[in-house]
Order: structure tokens, then C-alpha cells, then sequence
């Protein structure tokens, strides 16, 4: 049976995004654990209960988007690396007909794992102007008209990507056709990239609107930065909110999870639900993704729109940040499942 909040039971409030004049949903739905079989979130093959099979992996993802849309979320985010993460999508998107739906898609890492659980590699990155050019026209005419956001996926100063004029100009292209150009982020330099990232302008004007970043109580980073984007008009989308899950009831060893349990008790809601409502705090968000692959996680998850936290227990869960290294040790080290 098909869990659903009534809408008039949450705050699903939406925020302009960015420079631009469309209004998001300050929680957005990700589908990078829902279109491919394996991912690193804790439990994700439970969570799936071990059932690859495509067409129940597609009704599954049209549920969790009706169920979201159903409580007031209208983005949605995918990338070609998740599997089959856009063709779900965009036939949601063509049975529903809802034009009110925004959508973000990313290039530059490509499926490897041929629908698989133990792959050796589940995805390849290559930040080419080839690989731009063969997945921009893939990605725009699935989910076009809905597709509003085009990102570099996981930019990093190693794949030479900010610097390759080629990718840059094309970028360029597609920005003047219409659409926001922007960059995903992942790892210990987030910061130092999306800086440099905010310093490249094409005939004066920045190409990139919108960052998609790494940020919770765990990794604080990239904190300063994101409000330097926001404050520049660039939109600004967390996303790992929940830490792959580090930051659920899932996760019972690390020690900071007793603070966000004595909170879910006080505020009678879910560990996930405080983990989400302190990004949701932080003024310079204007979307965070839930990841969540269960429609009981969805739910959990979406309950962080409505709760606010006082300032002592913000203050709380600001002394959790851990050093970027250690975090994202302890991310790689995580298990595909």
C-alpha cells in the first residue's frame, strides 16, 4: 500500500532559485539510488529488496515520484551515470504531463555496471567535449521541457574540466538556448572548486547558476562558499544529506548519532528528518535532495520542510562536522549494495 501525506500537513514552501525566476521546492527527490541496482546508501539492496528486475525498478521510481509530487515537490534530479535514472523519469514525466515539474540532469560519468550489484566499476567519469556532446542530446530529449538544469557531474581540478575550453564553450551553448548550466561537487576540495568555478565568465557573463554540493552536520566544508554562490545569485542544491545513510537510526555505532537520536525523540520525527531540517536552516540552500528509495523514507524525510529547530540544538549538530579527509575516508569506504 502506497504511503501519502495529505499536502495541507506540510510546509513544502518553495524558494526562487537562484537569478532565475523558477521556484523550486526547497526538497527535492534524486534518483541516484532508485535507476540502478547498486548504490552506496546503508541498505540500499534491502531497501530495494533485492528485486533488479527493470520494470519493478520503474514502478518503484513512479511511485516515489508520485509520492513526492503528491506532497509538493517539484524537482527532481538525475544524471546518465544513474543507470536508468532518466528513461524512468521521463516516462513518469510523459504519463503525468505535469508541467509544473523541474528536472536536473547531469553529463560526464557514464553507467559501467551492465545493471549489476558487484560491477568492478559502476560508473567511469570522462569530462570530454565528446562525452558532453553524446549525452547533452540524450538528456534533452528525454526530459525536455521539464529539463531546466544541465550540470557537470562531480567537477574536480583533476579531470581538467574548468579548464577545458572546448567544454566551456559548449557549456556556453546550451546556457544560451534556455537552460541553467551548473556543476555537482564531491570531495575534500569542493570548496576550492566551486570557487574557481564562480570565476569563469564567457563574453561577461558566469556561465555556471546553480552548484550541487556535499553538505550536512558531518561535512561543513564547503559552508562558507555555498553562501558566497547564493549571495552571486547562484542557486544552491545539497545534496548526501543524510550522509549515504551515516546519518540515519541505520547507522548505530558512531557516536554523534546518539545527538540526532535525543532530537528525533524531542521533536518526534526521525533521525533523517533532523539530519535534512538542519540543512534546511541554513539560509543559503534553496533545495535539498532526499535520496530516500522506500516510500516509509520518503516520508521521513520529507517531515524535515516542516521542523524547526531551535537555535541550541542547530548549535548541536554545528559541533558534529568531522575533518573533510576523515568524512570522505569514511565515504569511500562504503559498500555498493
Amino acid at each position: 500500500m502506497s504511503l501519502c501525506l495529505e499536502l495541507n500537513e506540510l510546509n513544502m514552501i518553495q524558494k526562487k532559485f537562484g537569478n532565475s525566476e523558477i521556484d523550486l521546492s526547497v526538497m527535492g527527490l534524486g534518483l541516484a539510488a532508485l535507476g540502478r541496482p547498486g548504490y552506496i546508501n546503508l541498505g540500499h539492496g534491502d531497501d530495494l529488496q533485492h528485486n533488479y528486475d527493470e520494470a519493478q525498478m520503474a514502478s518503484r521510481t513512479h511511485q516515489m515520484l508520485n509520492l513526492a509530487r503528491k506532497n509538493g515537490v517539484n524537482y527532481f534530479d538525475a544524471a546518465q551515470s544513474y543507470g536508468k535514472a532518466e528513461l524512468f523519469l521521463s516516462s513518469w514525466l510523459r504519463q503525468n504531463n505535469n508541467k509544473d515539474v523541474k528536472v536536473g540532469s547531469k553529463w560526464g560519468y557514464y553507467y559501467t555496471a551492465d545493471w549489476s550489484v558487484n560491477a568492478e566499476h559502476h560508473e567511469i567519469k570522462e569530462h570530454t567535449v565528446d562525452r558532453l556532446n553524446q549525452q547533452w542530446p540524450e538528456s534533452e530529449s528525454r526530459l525536455k521541457p521539464n529539463l531546466m538544469l544541465y550540470q557537470i557531474h562531480s567537477a574536480t581540478f583533476e579531470s581538467g574540466v574548468l579548464e577545458n575550453t572546448e567544454v566551456l564553450e559548449r557549456l556556453e551553448e546550451i546556457r544560451e538556448q534556455g537552460y541553467i548550466i551548473g556543476l555537482s561537487l564531491s570531495g575534500t576540495r569542493q570548496a576550492a572548486v566551486l570557487e574557481a568555478a564562480l570565476k569563469i565568465k564567457i563574453d561577461d557573463q558566469p556561465l555556471f547558476g546553480s552548484v550541487q554540493a556535499t553538505y550536512n552536520s558531518l561535512e561543513q566544508s564547503t559552508g562558507a562558499m555555498l553562501r558566497k554562490a547564493h549571495d552571486l545569485g547562484v542557486g544552491v542544491i545539497v545534496k548526501e544529506g543524510v550522509a549515504n545513510g551515516r546519518l540515519t537510526s541505520r547507522n548505530q555505532q558512531a557516536n554523534y548519532i546518539r545527538t540526532l537520536s535525543d532530537m528525533a525523540r524531542d521533536y518526534q520525527v526521525g533521525v533523517d528528518a533532523i539530519a535534512l531540517a538542519y540543512i534546511l536552516s541554513k539560509p543559503f540552500v534553496n533545495v535539498v535532495l532526499s535520496g530516500a528509495a522506500t516510500e516509509t523514507h520518503l516520508v521521513e524525510n520529507l517531515k524535515a520542510a516542516d521542523l524547526n529547530l531551535s537555535s541550541n540544538d542547530l548549535q548541536k549538530l554545528d559541533q558534529l562536522a568531522m575533518p573533510p579527509a576523515a568524512y570522505w575516508d569514511e565515504r569511500k569506504a562504503l559498500a555498493w549494495n
